[in-house]
């Protein structure tokens, strides 16, 4: 039907007679003569319709925005002064000699030409009005474009690509699995895969030493903006390396993907960093590196204080007391600011948000404003302010709880702060956060669970696990950029008595472990070699490369936050013969 598309027009096709299809993008009436710009996949074209050519002119009167359109015309130079520089086409424009529409629109639900803000719900609901827009369209080219580059690296090294099964069963990963019952076998059922893990152990002990795959992974949970409950990730294992060269060639993988991507060069070597050391300096594990901001322990100092906020903590030994100085703080931040501040840190669980502003800090107390300053003497301020390196016109924020509590809110203030004061330095920070604890404990659940996920090999021997589970390490390694943990693996387990003592740590009894696990116990007797492996966010990777705020917006066909899609209205009813073949029975869940 064309014999060129829109966005691929220029000045080399000078008086050349072409047919170019597309939809409407916009339509302009300029006293007798119509202008359409003519819009596909590529970009846009300017049509000028002239009366003189009657046939022609009576449609383009008549088309509106979004009709389908097929023009035949001859591609001639713009008038002086109005060419586009923006547009690949925009020193050129067709002048059409015959028009068809294709198909007719109605009016569009939303403008596909605008930038206007739009409900997510709406836009969501008629996607493919959505992904009209040119914005959409340049984040799925670059969907497309991550995911060639990074094939292309791994075939270069090697890697070999095999699909594993989406119908497979469920294994506690962390989540909840989305279930998926089973007509030919009675009162049994699939889980869809959270990630394709034991498969890629099992294609390591099958010897393919090498494998990946960009994979459809499911989860059933609590969905935030990085979430979604079917998402894709590259998947790699290696056989025979050990965890710093792994680190070191998906480095490499890395660099190359952002420098042909979106001409980013990385750094050379990316920084590591131990998990103990990234919970005490920004309290949490994936800090995003680019703000300065650093929490400092200030324990030590309160633990003799009257004041009960502070010393109870300092002599917890669960608790958790630290400073975090903001630079000029004290004179860019009003005392409304700072009360929104408080009901900020309020959803991570903290009481409350005591701060002081630093007038002089030479002045001892009399340079220090603040209704906490009467709570400790003189000598406990000057160690706080000198561990915090405060300088006059500073703020000092101050956490003081639980570990887990300060952790997350004074950690979460540091991100709001970094961004709302514009204190960004540089544009890309990567960091490996290595050094992972094995197990954490629930203290409602009276047991331990797995950090990462069950098959994590530790970086200790059977018995010093077995002795001391609350305080191994493991051998696993996240990937985080810019606050956004984009990837993460482990090295894994491949000896069958250190994969029965995990799953003995973690309450999963020898029966338990052979229904669930038998397969891959049995397999790691017959040969495993040494293992490791990890997983690319591929939605999270371009959400950053895109400067997109949530994976939804990279995503063609995403659910929304409460899990649904408004395009197809799924999740739906299934009908009663249906659930009746499986031997399923609806009832109505607890307390609803």
């Amino acid at each position: 039907m064309r014999t060129h598309k829109c966005g691929e027009l220029n000045k080399q096709h000078l008086s050349t007679t072409v047919t170019i299809n597309g939809w409407v993008h916009r339509r302009r009436d300029h006293g007798g003569v119509i202008f359409i710009d003519l819009r596909d996949r590529t970009g846009l074209v300017q049509v000028v319709v002239d009366p003189d050519v009657a046939d022609a002119f009576t449609k383009a009167e008549h088309v509106r925005s979004e009709y389908v359109l097929e023009i035949e015309g001859l591609v001639r130079d713009r008038p002086a002064g109005t060419t586009n520089p923006n547009m690949t086409s925009g020193e050129i424009e067709i002048l059409a000699k015959r028009i068809e529409v294709l198909n007719e629109s109605e009016t569009p639900p939303f403008p596909v030409e605008s930038e206007i803000e739009v409900n997510e719900e709406l836009r969501l609901k008629y996607r493919y009005i959505d992904l009209r827009r040119v914005a959409m369209q340049e984040k799925m080219k670059v969907r497309r474009d991550v995911a060639r580059v990074l094939r292309n690296f791994l075939d270069d090294h090697e890697f070999f690509e095999i699909e594993t099964p989406y119908l497979t069963k469920a294994t506690p990963e962390g989540a909840r699995d989305y279930i998926v019952p089973s007509r030919t076998h009675e009162n049994s059922f699939f889980a869809l895969p959270q990630s394709p893990q034991l498969y890629k152990q099992i294609l390591m002990i099958s010897g393919f030493d090498r494998y990946y795959q960009i994979v459809r992974c499911f989860r059933d949970e609590d969905l935030r903006a990085d979430r979604q409950p079917e998402f894709t990730q590259l998947d790699i294992e290696t056989s025979f390396m050990n965890e710093d060269e792994i680190m070191t060639i998906m480095e490499e993988m890395i660099r190359q993907l952002f420098a042909k991507i979106i001409d980013v060069k990385l750094d050379d070597k990316f920084l590591r960093m131990t998990h103990e050391e990234a919970m005490r300096r920004f309290g949490i594990d994936r800090p995003d590196l680019r703000i300065p901001l650093e929490l400092v322990d200030i324990a030590d100092d309160m633990k003799a204080v009257d004041f009960k906020v502070f010393s109870g903590p300092a002599n917890d030994p669960k608790g958790r007391v630290v400073a975090m100085r903001v630079p000029g703080g004290g004179e860019k931040m009003s005392r409304s600011e700072i009360d929104a501040l408080t009901k900020f840190v309020g959803i991570y669980g903290a009481k409350g948000l005591a701060y002081i502003k630093v007038n002089d800090v030479n002045a001892g107390l009399d340079g220090l404003q603040s209704p906490i300053v009467k709570f400790a003497p003189a000598e406990v301020w000057a160690s706080v302010m000198q561990k915090c390196g405060a300088q006059n016109g500073d703020l000092i924020f101050f956490g003081a709880d639980k570990a887990s509590i300060v952790n997350e809110a004074m950690g979460a203030l540091r991100v709001k702060l970094g961004h709302d004061l514009n204190m960004l330095e540089g544009e890309w920070k990567p960091v490996w956060i290595v050094d992972f604890p094995m197990f954490d404990w629930d203290e409602k659940a009276g047991r331990f669970n797995a950090i990462h996920h069950p098959f994590t090999a530790p970086s200790c021997s059977v018995e010093e696990l077995v002795a001391n589970p609350g305080t191994a390490l493991s051998r696993a390694y996240d990937l985080v950029l810019n606050g956004t943990e984009v990837g993460g693996g482990s090295i894994r387990i491949n000896r069958p008595a250190m994969q029965s003592t995990v799953f003995e740590i973690l309450g999963i009894g020898e029966e338990e472990a052979r229904e669930k696990f038998g397969f891959l116990l049995d397999a790691l007797k017959y040969g495993a070699p040494p293992h490791g492996g990890l997983a690319f966010g591929m939605d999270r990777l371009v959400m950053l490369m895109t400067g997109s705020t949530s994976i939804r917006d990279v995503i063609a066909f995403p659910k929304t936050q409460s899990a649904a899609c408004p395009l197809v209205s799924a999740p739906a009813i299934v009908p009663e013969a249906q659930l009746k073949e499986l031997g399923i029975r609806l009832i109505k869940a607890a307390g609803k």
